[in-house]
């Protein structure tokens, strides 16, 4: 079944029913189904098949990495949390504010102590900032967006220790397999990262924001939910009540974060160096990043559950947290996991053959990131998943820069840079609701507002995509 329209079907059901659903996961066990029967040309072949390419999946030895990368990572925050590390921090460090200049500075100070998951920042230091607006009187939207901005935009532009960076290498090596090329797909990850221009300048608009004079409006947002309101906003969003009641220990966030680091970058660059690199650029691009990744946070879980033992926190809260934590990751896995079922199931019926021979004959190179960048930041607004959005594009955006010669860190970076815009701006994105729900503003003035922010970083990004498309080869 190869160059046929067919190929597209998986993909359009999953992104209809993303958008109507406003959750990505049904819609791509749809279609899977639905591209495994086509494959199959019978309905229980064709679910036997879905689940065998399930299986084939999880018996990747690289997929498997990532999963286990992605299952510790959530569990060391999971620790983190219950220890008091990330509540310990930003108490200390708020209780050192005295204007609104100084809350956007303690925003920015915090990422690198609380960079590793999204959510779980603005909630470890949501509690914090509201209780400074209020004290101080300032906007809540304006405070909201920079600690949004500050989170996300951030994080898909870090190369290591994060969850973020798994996945984004692991779609990056799906998309690129069986094409032989010269660079892995860690090298492309981290071009990639120059070429992320929406995020780039939404990071540059987040800072000029935090040192741009404060301008009083009338009617200022009131709080205006009651405690038992907040309350149940904060466990509609997981977090547990017992968190509330940890003692705030800053030393274990900062140990267990200093390792991360410390380990990612030095085994990146040991095992770079054992492949025969030469530079520390050449060995990150030339290191295994996914077991190296799946070491460094390893060795980080054992050496913090030994610290925080010494430190006399009880065994069985540690263990319960690094569980819970660790199941927090569980939607993230199983989409990661169903995409590239997904992606199996596409290629059998010809997806990269039909791309290239369609929009691959008529569309410029040129034009190719820039399209990818639109159309991704346009479905990922309606689906609100960066994740969701870059496991869709993807394959097509790689498969699209093969076709029409685009470049493929380029490529890549739209693709990314396309799922940070549906993050950051819609109103079903996981920071705008959690920030909203934290700082008790309306969910629909709140995402208003960010977006027209964000649109002028989207129209800005998009031409610079055509311009690197251009030039860039």
């Amino acid at each position: 079944m190869n160059n046929t329209w067919l190929s597209l079907i998986p993909f359009l059901i999953v992104i209809g029913m993303s958008i109507w659903l406003k959750n990505i996961l049904p819609g791509l066990v749809v279609g899977i189904l639905v591209g495994s029967i086509i494959v199959s040309a019978d309905l229980l072949a064709g679910t036997e098949q879905s689940v065998a390419y399930i299986v084939t999946t999880l018996s990747d030895e690289t997929n498997i990495k990532i999963v286990g990368f992605l299952y510790l990572f959530g569990g060391l925050v999971g620790m983190m949390n219950i220890a008091g590390g990330i509540k310990g921090f930003s108490e200390w460090a708020g209780r050192r504010i005295r204007s609104e200049r100084g809350l956007l500075l303690f925003i920015w100070i915090t990422l690198p102590f609380t960079f590793m998951m999204p959510r779980v920042r603005i909630m470890m230091i949501g509690p914090i900032i509201k209780s400074l607006i209020k004290k101080m009187n300032l906007s809540k939207q304006k405070v909201g967006m920079t600690l949004d901005i500050s989170t996300e935009s951030v994080i898909v532009l870090l190369p290591v220790a994060t969850a973020f960076v798994g996945f984004m290498v692991s779609l990056v090596e799906g998309g690129i397999s069986g094409l032989n090329l010269d660079m892995s797909a860690y090298e492309i990850f981290l071009l990639s990262i120059l070429f992320n221009f929406y995020a780039i300048i939404m990071l540059l608009i987040g800072i000029f924001q935090t040192f741009w004079p404060r301008r009083k409006k009338q009617g200022q947002e009131q709080a205006h939910t009651d405690l038992e309101e907040e309350e149940h906003e904060f466990h509609r969003m997981g977090i547990k009540k017992e968190l509330s009641l940890v003692k705030a220990q800053p030393w274990h966030l900062i140990f267990p974060v200093f390792l991360l680091l410390a380990f990612s970058l030095f085994l990146l660059w040991q095992d770079g160096m054992a492949q025969g690199a030469n530079t520390i650029f050449e060995a990150f691009s030339m290191a295994d990043a996914t077991f190296v990744m799946l070491l460094a946070v390893f060795i980080t879980l054992v050496l913090t559950f030994v610290f925080y033992i010494i430190r006399r926190e009880k065994m069985n809260e540690i263990l319960y947290h690094f569980y819970d934590g660790g199941n927090q990751m569980m939607e993230a896995i199983s989409l990661l996991i169903l995409i590239w079922a997904l992606t199996l199931a596409a290629e059998d019926l010809g997806f990269s053959d039909f791309i290239g021979h369609s929009l691959g004959s008529f569309l410029p190179a040129f034009l190719t990131p820039a399209a990818i960048f639109v159309l991704g930041s346009v479905v990922g607004y309606f689906i609100g998943s960066s994740w969701g959005t870059w496991g869709l594009f993807m394959p097509l955006g790689i498969t699209l820069a093969v076709s029409t010669g685009a470049s493929i860190p380029l490529t890549v970076g739209a693709v990314f840079a396309s799922g940070a815009f549906g993050a950051l701006t819609s109103p079903l994105g996981d920071t705008t609701i959690t920030t909203a729900s934290i700082l008790d503003m309306d969910l629909v003035d709140y995402a208003r507002y960010k977006l027209k922010v964000s649109a002028i970083g989207g129209v800005i990004a998009a031409g610079l995509f055509i311009a690197g498309g251009l030039f860039v080869q």
